[in-house]
């Protein structure tokens, strides 16, 4: 619980970089995340080239300049379909989740990033057709003083979000 409650959206970065150990053990939090019928169809870029970096800067400004930005996707051809709805970005969720835990974990801070035109990063970072992106995690070490948002710790009670029947 006190993971949960000390994670936060950063959205401004050290330009210090993370250490390859923590990107090795963010990536492996995800990859023992469960998945449906654990098909495992996550794919998962690790943005952190000056190029990619760059790039990814350019498609959005929700990247917000992070050192690493890891670009989560899933594999159209793997994910688990039923009724003609897939898993994918479930899936990818899980995964997500998994990974930021671990980042803050490890004191580094991250943003999940939906605010991308999924055709464009596609064509910017040459992607299989069958990967499909499901959101941008923008990682790295928090900027001098940043600190959750005033709303960040506002939560609904109990009563609003859960019926038990």
């Amino acid at each position: 619980m006190d993971l949960a409650r000390a994670r936060f959206a950063v959205r401004e970065y050290d330009q210090k970089p993370v250490e390859q150990e923590k990107i090795d053990s963010i990536l492996e939090a995800g990859r023992l995340a469960p998945t449906a019928k654990n098909v495992q169809p996550q794919h998962i870029y690790v943005l952190q080239s000056p190029e990619a970096i760059s790039k990814i800067n350019e498609l959005t400004r929700c990247a917000y300049h992070a050192p690493v930005v890891f670009l989560v996707c899933y594999d159209t051809d793997l994910a688990w379909t039923k009724d003609g709805e897939s898993s994918g970005n479930m899936d990818c969720s899980i995964v997500g989740t998994h990974m930021m835990l671990e980042a803050t974990e490890l004191g580094l801070g991250t943003c999940w990033v939906k605010w991308f035109d999924p055709a464009e990063v596609v064509a910017a970072f040459n992607l299989p057709a069958n990967h499909k992106p499901s959101f941008l995690m923008p990682c790295g070490y928090a900027a001098e003083g940043v600190k959750p948002s005033d709303h960040h710790f506002s939560r609904k009670p109990l009563s609003e979000t859960v019926t038990c029947k």
